[in-house]
């Protein structure tokens, strides 16, 4: 009993070391010009058995499963700040990118393993195949908060989020045909067809479920309503997968209908959201380097098989596959340039190199070694450079203007009342005016205005300016006529305007 107590005390000491050195890493990523997943996989490298020796873990089960778990999250969360007017634009380059990209991706890196590996051709495919897609949650990380072109990273997420299902596909499918060589290939086919079909249609549904649900049910605390969420997440991944669809593109779906819709306790929801990602982001990245062993990862060997075969990845498979997508799709050689570089290889390989070594494929240690490096390679050369090359290229768009601010909302329990976060934009018909002039419906209240981050107290002469954000307090019966009035454009007077001209 007393030694059991030990063990969990032990496990809580390092969980929270663990988390700390994480959140700390990330503070630093930046300035050394390394992305912050990669020293979370260096400090579970260390951490290891076969570094300082503080954790022993060689278990790809557990492995798989938290991985799965953490990226449920992540593409929840990246899911719930994509937004559906710059998505629209995009979705056919992305759904090429994630379907015929990822397959003509790994198809070419499967032909470079056959003759650097010296694998079976089945097990060149699967190699391929497991590094084929472009990583969610790397591409979320680098992103995040970067200024990158609008068009471009709503394409670099849409794809990173939707091709998941292609490489999950492809990697069980090259594992049934090794392990059970009379499987057809048609049924495969129709199987995928199936997944893609159930993914988009269980989270397009579970999405507007959840969102009537969040506006409808009152509970104690404004702090239940992320957790209510996060677990409508969880739901719809498991019950998508226990249909044979896919969980992953289920829940980017749902979180794409939830973060479009207007939702009840949206702030907490979506602070809480990014949290939890960025624990689950750490915990996944950490137990992905505690799995891995230096001593075996770091040979000759592997260093100049994961080197050769990094290089392809990189400057041949990605780049052809990125050209080959989007012909015809309006992008330029430079936006295609990019597009080719921000192909990051992150969490998923390495969750999918555990299904060989599960599987017990012959190579599957070599398959796992190969494919760790060249995540690493990935995330180290393109990763660190992402930012540059887009400045290089021009392909960067205005600061983003997140508020360097907090605004923290006491429960309101099961009053009738909600706290709007709204940021004023140029052609919105209330900017230029005061808060007098301006006709707010019967319950609505500005509680404070953040402009350059700086906390103006609200009277009826502030005028309301472009980039301003708004801080309501209202009650849910005039929540639809607020939000009315809040995205009401200048249109009238543009259109004005233009038949001026024309007279």
């Amino acid at each position: 009993m007393f030694e059991e107590i030990i063990h969990t005390d032990t496990f809580v000491l390092l969980t929270s070391i663990l988390l700390i050195a994480g959140v700390v890493t990330t503070k630093f990523s930046a300035r050394l010009g390394v992305p912050a997943l990669v020293l979370f996989i260096v400090i579970g490298m260390v951490m290891g058995s076969d570094g300082l020796g503080f954790i022993h873990f060689n278990n790809a089960s557990t492995a798989q499963m938290i991985g799965v778990f953490a990226l449920v999250i992540i593409l929840f969360e990246g899911g719930l700040q994509t937004k559906w007017k710059t998505l629209r634009p995009v979705i056919l380059p992305s759904l090429s990118l994630a379907t015929f990209g990822v397959l003509l991706t790994s198809g070419i890196v499967a032909s470079a393993a056959w003759f650097i590996l010296d694998l079976g051709l089945l097990e060149s495919l699967l190699f391929g195949a497991i590094v084929g897609s472009t990583d969610a949650a790397a591409v979320f990380a680098v992103l995040k908060d970067q200024n990158i072109n609008e068009r471009i990273g709503t394409t670099l997420e849409a794809e990173s989020g939707s091709n998941d299902p292609m490489a999950v596909f492809l990697t069980v499918a090259m594992i049934e045909l090794i392990t059970m060589p009379d499987t057809s290939i048609i049924s495969l086919i129709g199987t995928f067809i199936l997944q893609m079909g159930l993914g988009v249609i269980i989270g397009f549904l579970a999405g507007k479920l959840v969102v009537k649900a969040l506006n409808r049910i009152n509970l104690d605390s404004s702090g239940l309503y992320p957790i209510f969420a996060i677990a409508f997440a969880l739901l719809t991944y498991g019950v998508t997968a226990f249909m044979n669809g896919s969980g992953l593109l289920a829940v980017y779906i749902l979180a794409i209908v939830i973060g479009n819709s207007e939702i009840a306790y949206r702030h907490s929801i979506f602070r809480f959201s990014e949290g939890f990602a960025w624990m689950m982001q750490i915990s996944m990245f950490v137990i992905l380097g505690l799995l891995v062993f230096p001593s075996d990862l770091f040979t000759w060997d592997v260093i100049l098989k994961g080197l050769l075969l990094s290089f392809i990845l990189i400057f041949v498979a990605r780049p052809i596959a990125v050209f080959a997508s989007t012909i015809n799709l309006k992008y330029t050689n430079k936006e295609l340039i990019f597009l080719s570089w921000a192909g990051l290889k992150g969490a998923v390989p390495i969750v999918l190199a555990t299904f060989p070594l599960l599987a017990g494929i012959e190579g599957s240690q070599l398959i796992f070694n190969v494919v760790f490096f060249v995540v690493l390679t990935s995330c180290l050369i393109q990763g660190a450079t992402i930012t540059n090359l887009a400045e290089k290229l021009g392909l960067t768009g205005p600061k983003k203007t997140t508020p360097m601010h907090s605004l923290e909302l006491v429960s309101l329990g099961k009053v009738n009342t909600e706290m709007i976060e709204y940021e004023i934009e140029e052609d919105s018909v209330i900017a230029g005016q005061t808060l007098l002039d301006i006709e707010f419906p019967e319950g609505a209240i500005v509680n404070a205005v953040i402009r350059y981050d700086q906390l103006i107290t609200p009277t009826g002469n502030t005028k309301i300016k472009p980039g301003d954000f708004l801080y309501i307090l209202t009650s849910k019966k005039s929540k639809q006529s607020l939000k009315k009035l809040l995205e009401e454009k200048k249109e009238q007077e543009v259109e004005g305007v233009e038949e001026n001209k024309r007279i």
